[in-house]
């Protein structure tokens, strides 16, 4: 349907970064417009995240689920959204390297299923509003490692 790939770096070791992106609370607080946790554990969380675009209103419920997580390799993560009157799927796979001192993440994500009115909505408006929202995800990421 939709897929999105790129590759942050990062100068700290790759332990550090998989640690932190592999730990689903860290995640969530990474997630723009996020206005409330409601379930953390070491492998699922959900929280409650208010979107800004105006094709989606209200809140969506958003599930981030671990389904594999190689230890300073790889980890794939289901993302699942539900809202009034709209629903998404998304697989995400984040692959992990060294990098001089630093580290290197690849990661991909499939938009896999589109419910309700974000079925209707055009691929163009929903590609652009992926983006803004993988890249403002990628910008907390690298706030919250800098400050950790």
């Amino acid at each position: 349907m939709l897929h999105f790939e790129g590759d942050q770096v990062f100068a700290l070791p790759l332990p550090v970064v998989w640690f932190k992106l592999s730990d689903l609370k860290f995640l969530v607080g990474c997630i723009p417009n996020a206005e409330s946790v409601e379930h953390v554990s070491p492998q699922l969380a959900t929280c409650k995240v208010r979107p800004g675009f105006t094709f989606v209103r209200g809140t969506l419920s958003v599930t981030l689920k671990i389904v594999e997580a190689v230890e300073g390799k790889s980890l794939k993560l289901l993302c699942h959204g539900k809202g009034i009157g709209s629903s998404n799927d998304v697989e995400m796979a984040l692959s992990f390297t060294e990098q001089g001192n630093g580290s290197r993440v690849h990661w991909s994500a499939d938009v896999t299923n589109l419910g309700g009115l974000l079925k209707a909505t055009p691929q163009m408006l929903l590609k652009g509003a992926a983006q803004k929202v993988i890249a403002d995800v990628w910008e907390s990421v690298k706030a919250r490692l800098a400050s950790a």
